[in-house]
């Protein structure tokens, strides 16, 4: 019974830890990691580094834009607020 108890226990942590993954992005800068939320389940840049891009290069990926990455580099003083939003009308973010 217990055997069974510890099966289904590992079970239930792997299915979290897959959703886990599956429903945020992990953006990397340097050493320090940033949690984006996804705007559904998938595997699309679930781990990106944004060390030594260029915000154009980051914004551009619709993934992570639709995902609200503007507003991580706006936080971070990549970019301000008026880039930010020129950045995402010229790239066809809708909001």
């Amino acid at each position: 019974m217990k055997a069974r108890l510890k099966q289904y226990l590992l079970f239930a942590i792997v299915i979290a830890a897959g959703y886990f993954l599956l429903s945020n992005h992990f953006i990397f800068e340097g050493m320090q990691v940033h949690l984006l939320k996804k705007t559904g389940l998938h595997l699309h840049y679930t781990f990106y580094s944004i060390k030594q891009k260029k915000p154009q290069t980051i914004i551009m990926i619709d993934k992570l834009r639709e995902a609200g990455i503007g507003d991580l580099l706006v936080e971070l003083g990549k970019i301000t607020e008026e880039e930010k939003s020129q950045l995402e009308s010229k790239f066809g973010f809708e909001y």
